[in-house]
């Protein structure tokens, strides 16, 4: 259970990121297409989260054996969701900020260092768990 809600919710995460961050830079493309590459930040830096998921789901599952204590289950557990969750909340945030940022980017250069900013600590958010 621990593997799937690393995974599970860190993907999940993870892919509501990467579509709210792309509505934004596809909406933002049509007015600046100049643009578009310097503002995917948000959608690789959302998909990076499913990452973090899968390695710790990877990490989990080298860790199970056919014979082990309910201690350790439960470890496995906590670690699964502690993460799965974590990653979840951190797409959200990323997915949100990056769809504002973007389309605010459009609109004022300046904005760019705080959105990367914001979106730093928005990862940071998804690892610290």
């Amino acid at each position: 259970m621990g593997c799937t809600s690393a995974i599970v919710f860190a993907c999940f995460g993870a892919a509501y990121g990467t579509a709210k961050a792309g509505v934004g830079v596809s909406a933002m493309g049509v007015l600046r297409p100049d643009l578009i590459v310097k503002n995917i930040i948000p959608v690789v830096m959302a998909g990076i989260i499913g990452i973090y998921g899968l390695v710790v789901s990877v990490l989990i599952s080298n860790g199970l054996t056919q014979e082990s204590s309910l201690f350790a289950n439960f470890i496995q557990l906590g670690a699964g969701l502690s993460v799965g969750l974590s990653g979840m909340a951190a797409g959200f945030a990323i997915g949100i900020v990056g769809d504002a940022g973007v389309r605010g980017t459009a609109q004022q250069p300046r904005l760019f260092v705080g959105m990367i900013l914001i979106l730093i600590f928005a990862e940071v958010l998804g690892t610290s768990c």
